[in-house]
C-alpha cells in the first residue's frame, strides 16, 4: 500500500539561505506570509527582507532562534519568530541555512479538540502530540526541556523541523507509519537535541492517538533517555568484539595493532601501543620499571588513514622520562587519566616539543594510558587519546580499556612466548643444520631450508657428506613432529648419518642402522606402539669417477632426476618403509648419472600443499625443475616461489640440488697387482711415473711409503685379485687398494718386541685420512695425501 503523505508545506513559512547569504528556496508559506513571489526573491539577498538596517548577527551554534521585523510585500514590518538550523555540506551541496516559522503556530487548541485530553502535561515523560498532518499541537514541559524551546513557540512545526537533522526526518517517518497503520512502533536513535550539550540515546515510543469514533487523529511520541543503557550494551559490544578480533594469530606485532584497531574509534581517535624491548633485558621484561622507561612503538592506528598523530614509526624506540604519561602509569602500575586542559602534561609537551605541536595541531584534550600486564609482568602501555570526541574519558571508559587491555596483554605474551620457544627452536635447528655445503669435485650443490609458517620448526634436514674416493652422500630426512623435541631428534639422527657415512656403509644398510636408532628413541620416549617416534629419510652416494649413484629411501619421497638434455622425472627408487618401524628390510638402486645430471632431493612440505593434491604439486615441481637450467640458487628459488604460498608453507621444507660432475680419466690411475711380494718394488717406481706426469713429484716419497704398506698389506693378508688405483684432485692424491677378502684392518699399539702392526700407523702418520670400506667384492683400504702442483 502507498503512503499518502499529510504534509502542506504552505502551513510553515521555509526558506533557505546559502552561506553567501543568497536566498535558494522560497516556499508557498513563505509568500503566505510576506507576499512575495518565489521568482521575485530567489536568488537575491535574504538580508533585503530585514526591515531593519541590520539584521541578527550570523550565529555561531547549529541552531538559532529569535523575532526579527521582516519586510512585507506591500511595505508593511511583520514580527516573525524565526527558527533558522545550520545544515551541514551532503550530497555535493555546500552547506547552508534552513529558516523556518509556523503560520498555525499561535492558534490555541479548542476546548472540544481530542488532542488536549491526550496531552499528559505533568507526565515526568518527554511527552508531545503531533495531529494528522504530524505537526506539533501540545508538549509537556519534559519535552519542552528535552527541545531546547517552550511549547507556543514549536506549535505547528513537524518534528523534522523541530529537530533539523537526519534522525528527526527518520523519526518523522517513523510517526508516518503509525499514523497509516494505526500500529504504535518503537524506534531507537543516538542524537543531540536542541537542549543537550552532548547526544544521548533516545528509545522514542510512538502510539496512535484516536477520537471517540476509533478515527486516528495524531500520534503521541514519548521520549526516554536510555544513555546509560546503551553505552552498557556498547561497551558490552566492544568487549566481545575485542575478545574475538584480538589474538587471532601468535604474533607480538598483529595482536598489538588487533588492540588499537578495537579501540578506534569506538574509544579514542588516536590509540598506540608501545611494549618494553626484552632484549635489552635478557629477552623477559623487567621486574621494576623505573624512568626513564625505554618503550619500542609496535603499533597505533587512528581515526585518520595515514595516522598524522604519530610521532615516531612502528619499530622505532623512545625514551620516555618521568612526568610523561607512558612512564608515570608504568612506573605506577595502573592506568593514569590525563587532561591536557588543566594542564596535566604540561611539563611532558614542554620537554617534547615535537608532540606539543601535534596536540594543539589536532586540538587532543584528553588520554588515558594503560599499562599492558599479564602474569604478573608489565609488558608496555597503551595510549588512549581523544580529539574528535569532545568528552573526556570516564570511570566506566577506564574500566573498559582495562579489561580490553588485560584480553590483549594475556595474548600479547602468549605471542612473546610463543615467538620465543619459536626462535629457540629456529636456532636449534639452524646449529643442527650445516651452515654451508662443503665444495668437492663430485657435485655442484644448493639447499633451502624453510620452517613452517604456523606449526612451528620441524624435524627437516639435510647434509651433503664427503666420502672416500671423491664420492659424495646426499641425504634429505623428516622428523614427524614440530618444535624443540622434533629439532633435537633431527639432530640425533643427523649424527647418527654422519657416523654411519664414515664407516661407508652402502645406502641400504645405513637406513638400516638408522632404523635400529629410530626405534631405540621410540622406546626412550615411553612410546605406546613403534612409529610413534618416526621419520623418513633419502641416502643417494655419488660416485664421480665411475659416474654412478647409489641410493635408498626410507618413506621419503622419490628423488627427481633431470639428465641433460632430458625432461625431469621421478627415479624409480623402492619406497621402503619409515624409520621407527623395525624388521622390515631396505633397497638400494645403482643408476648411471652422466655429466650435468641435476638431483633434486625434497621434504614432503614441498609438494603435500593442502590447496591440491599431491599428483598436481609433483607435476608443477616436474615443470618447475624443467624450466631453468640456469644456476642451482636460482632454481632452488623458482622451486619454492612456484609450489609454496604467499604466506609459507603448513609444513617445513628442506630441498637440495645437486649438479653430478665427472672426473676425468686422465686423473685416475689403475694397476692390478700380482700376489708376489717381489713385484711391490716395480709398482712403486710406476707410482712415481704416475705422479711425475701428474707435476706431483714432490709428493712421491710419501706415495711410495704408503703404496708400498697397503700393498703389501693386501698381498700378505688378502685375497687376490688386488687393485692399486690413484685418483689425483687439486691438492689431494687418493691411493686406493682393493681386494677380495672380506676382513679389514685395524689401526693397533704395536709391542716393543712385536714384528708388525706398525704400518698403518705409518700410514696415519704420513696422511691426512685414511679408512676402509666394505665393496660387494671385498674391501678397499684408502688414504688422503695433500699434495701442491708443481710449476713448469
Amino acid at each position: 500500500m502507498s503512503r499518502v503523505y499529510p504534509f502542506d508545506d504552505a502551513m510553515t513559512a521555509r526558506a533557505v539561505i546559502d552561506d553567501d547569504g543568497t536566498l535558494v528556496e522560497w516556499n508557498e508559506g513563505a509568500r503566505r506570509l510576506l507576499g512575495h513571489p518565489a521568482e521575485a526573491v530567489l536568488g537575491r539577498p535574504a538580508a533585503r527582507l530585514l526591515a531593519g538596517d541590520t539584521g541578527p548577527a550570523v550565529p555561531a551554534g547549529p541552531r538559532w532562534d529569535g523575532t526579527v521585523g521582516l519586510r512585507h510585500r506591500d511595505g508593511r514590518t511583520i514580527p516573525v519568530w524565526l527558527l533558522a538550523h545550520r545544515r551541514p555540506p551532503r550530497d555535493g551541496h555546500r552547506g547552508d541555512w534552513l529558516v523556518v516559522t509556523p503560520l498555525t503556530g499561535a492558534e490555541p487548541p479548542t476546548a472540544d479538540d481530542p488532542l488536549v485530553d491526550a496531552g499528559l502535561i505533568q507526565s515526568p515523560c518527554a511527552l508531545a502530540v503531533y495531529d494528522d498532518t504530524l505537526r506539533l499541537r501540545r508538549m509537556n514541559d519534559a519535552m519542552a526541556e528535552v527541545a531546547g524551546l517552550p511549547e507556543e513557540r514549536l506549535r505547528g512545526l513537524r518534528l523534522a523541523e523541530i529537530g533539523g537533522k537526519q534522525e528527526s526526518e527518520d523519526l518523522e517517518q517513523a510517526m508516518l507509519q503509525v499514523l497509516t497503520s494505526g500500529e504504535p512502533l518503537d524506534v531507537q536513535t543516538y542524537m543531540r537535541t536542541g537542549g543537550e550539550q552532548r547526544a544521548h540515546a533516545w528509545l522514542a515510543r510512538m502510539a496512535p492517538v484516536r477520537d471517540d469514533a476509533g478515527r486516528v487523529r495524531g500520534v503521541c511520541l514519548a521520549a526516554h533517555d536510555i544513555t546509560d543503557n546503551y553505552r552498557a550494551r556498547q561497551r558490552l559490544q566492544l568487549v566481545n568484539e575485542a575478545s574475538v578480533r584480538i589474538g587471532s594469530t601468535l604474533d607480538v606485532t598483529r595482536t598489538a595493532q588487533e588492540l588499537a584497531d578495537v579501540c578506534v574509534p569506538v574509544l579514542a581517535d588516536f590509540v598506540t601501543v608501545d611494549l618494553l624491548d626484552p632484549h635489552e633485558h635478557g629477552g623477559e621484561p623487567p621486574a621494576r620499571i623505573t624512568a626513564p622507561v625505554p618503550l619500542r612503538r609496535i603499533a597505533h592506528c587512528s581515526v585518520h588513514p595515514e595516522v598524522p598523530e604519530a610521532v615516531i614509526s612502528p619499530g622505532q624506540t623512545e625514551e620516555y622520562p618521568a612526568g610523561s604519561p607512558q612512564a608515570d602509569s608504568l612506573t605506577a602500575g595502573h592506568t593514569i587519566v590525563a587532561s591536557v586542559t588543566e594542564g596535566d602534561i604540561d611539563d611532558w609537551l614542554t620537554w617534547h616539543t615535537a608532540r606539543a605541536q601535534r596536540v594543539r595541531e589536532f586540538g587532543m584534550h584528553s588520554s588515558m594510558s594503560v599499562p599492558i600486564q599479564a602474569r604478573g609482568l608489565t609488558l608496555g602501555v597503551a595510549v588512549l587519546t581523544r580529539y574528535r570526541r569532545p568528552d573526556p574519558f570516564t570511570a566506566d571508559d577506564v574500566l573498559l580499556a582495562e579489561e580490553i587491555t588485560a584480553r590483549a596483554a594475556v595474548c600479547i605474551d602468549n605471542a612473546r612466548r610463543y615467538s620465543r620457544e619459536r626462535e629457540t627452536a629456529l636456532a636449534l635447528q639452524r646449529s643442527l643444520l650445516p651452515r654451508s655445503l662443503p665444495r668437492t669435485a663430485a657435485l655442484e650443490v644448493s639447499s633451502r631450508y624453510l620452517p613452517a609458517a604456523r606449526a612451528g620448526v620441524g624435524g627437516d634436514w639435510f647434509d651433503v657428506i664427503p666420502l672416500s674416493g671423491l664420492r659424495v652422500a646426499m641425504v634429505v630426512g623428516d622428523v614427524v613432529g614440530h618444535g624443540v623435541e622434533a629439532s633435537a631428534t633431527m639432530g640425533r639422527l643427523r649424527t647418527a648419518v654422519r657416523t654411519l657415512a664414515d664407516i661407508d656403509l652402502a645406502p641400504d644398510e645405513l637406513l638400516t642402522h638408522l632404523d635400529d636408532l629410530v626405534v631405540r628413541l621410540s622406546e626412550e620416549s615411553g612410546a605406546d606402539s613403534p612409529g610413534e617416534v618416526g621419520a623418513t629419510c633419502l641416502y643417494a652416494v655419488y660416485d664421480p669417477v665411475s659416474r654412478r649413484c647409489t641410493a635408498a629411501r626410507a618413506g621419503h619421497p622419490p628423488p627427481v632426476l633431470i639428465r641433460p638434455g632430458g625432461a625431469p622425472r621421478a627415479l624409480d627408487l623402492p619406497g621402503g618403509p619409515p624409520l621407527g618401524v623395525g624388521g622390515l628390510p631396505f633397497e638400494a638402486i645403482e643408476v648411471d648419472l652422466p655429466e650435468g645430471t641435476v638431483l633434486a632431493l625434497y621434504t614432503d612440505g614441498l609438494v603435500g600443499s593442502r590447496e591440491r593434491d599431491p599428483e598436481t604439486s609433483r607435476a608443477m615441481l616436474h615443470e618447475a625443475l624443467g624450466a631453468h637450467s640456469g644456476p642451482l640458487d636460482e632454481t632452488c628459488d623458482r622451486v619454492l616461489h612456484t609450489l609454496l604460498p604467499p604466506g609459507g608453507s603448513a609444513d617445513d621444507v628442506a630441498l637440495l640440488l645437486a649438479r653430478t660432475r665427472g672426473l676425468p680419466a686422465a686423473q685416475v690411475a689403475t694397476w692390478d697387482i700380482p700376489a708376489d711380494p717381489a713385484l711391490v718394488a716395480p709398482v712403486r717406481k710406476q707410482v712415481v711415473e704416475q705422479l711425475d706426469t701428474w707435476r706431483l713429484s714432490e709428493a712421491s716419497f710419501t706415495a711410495e711409503l704408503v703404496v708400498s704398506e697397503l700393498v703389501t698389506n693386501a698381498i700378505r693378508y688378502g685375497s687376490h685379485p688386488i687393485r692399486l688405483r690413484l685418483i689425483q684432485d687439486a691438492g689431494t692424491l687418493i691411493c686406493e687398494v682393493s681386494d677380495t677378502s672380506p676382513t679389514a684392518p685395524h689401526l693397533r699399539r704395536a709391542k716393543i718386541f712385536d714384528e708388525g702392526g706398525r704400518g698403518l700407523l705409518l700410514v696415519a702418520q704420513l696422511t691426512q685420512r685414511w679408512g676402509s670400506r666394505h665393496t660387494p667384492e671385498g674391501k678397499t683400504i684408502w688414504a688422503e695425501l695433500p699434495v701442491y702442483e708443481e710449476d713448469r
